[in-house]
């Protein structure tokens, strides 16, 4: 938000439960998130702007959580070589009045076929740690990334032009 000009009066986890409902698909799975983050912290913040995101990288109709351990990452690196998966961004912002808005936005990635020794180098810099997909494009993996279709700041983490949007239309002044 800092690049667009908005610095958040405050960050605030929302401790909630990430854990995908059964049969629950990336796309969904990413808004509810969104939504309950948001409505988690709301209380808490009368009178202010409150904006939640959640992303959630998808190969196929799988949702590939965040790198928790290396062996973890080793595989979903292994499943995303070669391949095309996708980016669900929810967005969630809600407005003084309490008013809310949510969205989803999804961005298509190809990698490149990945080597043994490449996921090797990559596990090694420690930078899929916490990240969706157990990779952060905006570092070392960006150089894996054959094609991208759709918004690139939502592959890094936070659609901003959908973002925006969404908290202008609550009334957020525009940055």
């Amino acid at each position: 938000m800092r690049t667009v000009g908005i610095v958040p009066a405050a960050i605030v986890p929302a401790a909630i439960d990430e854990t995908p409902r059964a049969h629950e698909l990336p796309l969904a799975l990413a808004l509810r998130l969104a939504i309950a983050k948001a409505e988690t912290v709301a209380p808490a913040h009368p009178g202010a702007f409150i904006l939640a995101a959640d992303t959630v990288v998808a190969c196929g109709r799988r949702a590939l959580g965040k790198g928790e351990d290396s062996a973890t990452a080793r595989r979903y690196l292994e499943l995303l070589s070669g391949r095309r998966h996708r980016v669900h961004t929810g967005i969630c912002a809600i407005g003084p009045d309490r008013r809310r808005r949510a969205r989803t936005v999804t961005t298509s990635v190809r990698f490149k076929r990945l080597t043994a020794a490449e996921i090797a180098t990559y596990l090694a810099t420690d930078e899929w740690r916490d990240k969706a997909g157990a990779y952060a494009i905006q570092g070392h993996a960006g150089q894996f990334v054959c094609a991208i279709n759709g918004s690139p700041s939502n592959v890094v983490g936070l659609p901003l032009y959908e973002t925006i949007a969404l908290l202008v239309g609550l009334g957020f002044p525009r940055p």
